[in-house]
């Protein structure tokens, strides 16, 4: 049985307390990467009206890029966090520029099937240089060892993926939904015939927007490297469960997909306890149960308009 400090012991459905917490710890650090994954699908969703199937693939780009940037440049971690993410949004913005924004006044299967052919050439290019196999990326040596919290021993570099998580996904919410550039953002994809008459760059901001989106999936990919190794399909394994996460908070929603994001990862961690099995289908069971109570999702709202 469990027991904590002054000898008592509990338990909850006959499973020790450091059980469930240690569990709940190690959700919070897979919710983590669900909740900055499914923050860049919904901006790029709910903002530019796009289902960017190649937000996986863009993922594993990012720990590739911080790879590459360790192997042959001797960029570090820290420097990988900056440079990694900037990268990768500097190609998004070519990528939004020459084909994702031929597709806007489209039909939604038309953005599917280009993201998710962009996905193949990602994965599969990555897959012909360097095998199937995890790549090692060290853990920076600030973030080595551990800390004991009594009921389980917390590696220090995944306390610092559940802190840098919630962080960023924080100042992005405030970013979109508290400051003048997030009213500027929503109104060009809102109204964007409206917002051009006020002197705006349309374009200029709606590619911002492209590079932000796949840039938090890279940043999440470099967050993911020292846990995950380097893998071309490493992406491939987690977008599945990221499109659920944002459907269940809300296709668009960006404290929908942070809210969802973390507690799913929770819920899932937890599920590891009580029933093994289901943790896999967690989630998947808890996105048929809120479309068939909620189809817009948690916190859903209607679509906007299509972006020019």
């Amino acid at each position: 049985s469990g027991h904590l400090r002054g000898g008592v012991d509990m338990d909850i459905f006959g499973v020790p307390i450091q059980a469930l917490l240690g569990q709940v710890l190690i959700g919070l650090i897979n919710g983590g990467f669900y909740a900055i994954l499914s923050l860049g699908l919904a901006l790029i969703f709910g903002l530019l009206n796009i289902i960017n199937f190649a937000h996986g693939a863009v993922y594993t780009a990012g720990a590739f890029v911080a790879w590459l940037l360790l192997e042959h440049l001797g960029i570090g971690y820290w420097g990988a966090l900056l440079f990694a993410p900037g990268i990768i949004a500097l190609i998004g913005i070519f990528l939004e520029k020459t084909l994702v924004s031929q597709i806007y006044r489209q039909d939604h299967l038309y953005g599917l099937l280009l993201t998710y052919g962009m996905a193949l050439i990602i994965e599969g290019g990555f897959r012909q240089g360097y095998g199937v196999s995890g790549i090692p990326y060290n853990l920076p040596e600030t973030l080595s060892g551990g800390v004991n919290l009594g009921f389980m021993y917390l590696p220090i570099y995944r306390g610092w993926v559940v802190v840098v998580s919630f962080v960023v996904c924080f100042l992005v919410w405030y970013v979109i939904e508290r400051t003048k550039l997030g009213s500027t953002l929503r109104a060009a994809t809102e109204n964007p015939a409206l917002t051009k008459a006020f002197g705006i760059n349309v374009p200029r901001l709606i590619t911002l927007i492209y590079a932000l989106g796949v840039g938090l999936a890279a940043f999440a990919g470099v967050l993911a490297a020292p846990i995950y190794q380097v893998n071309p399909l490493m992406g491939s394994n987690l977008i599945i469960v990221v499109f659920a996460v944002v459907v269940i908070g809300g296709m668009g929603s960006i404290m929908g997909a942070i809210v969802s994001g973390f507690a799913l990862g929770v819920v899932e961690g937890l599920t590891k306890v009580f029933y093994p099995p289901a943790s896999q289908l967690v989630i998947f069971i808890f996105m048929a149960a809120i479309l068939l109570i909620r189809p817009a999702g948690l916190f859903g709202w209607t679509q906007l308009t299509t972006v020019v």
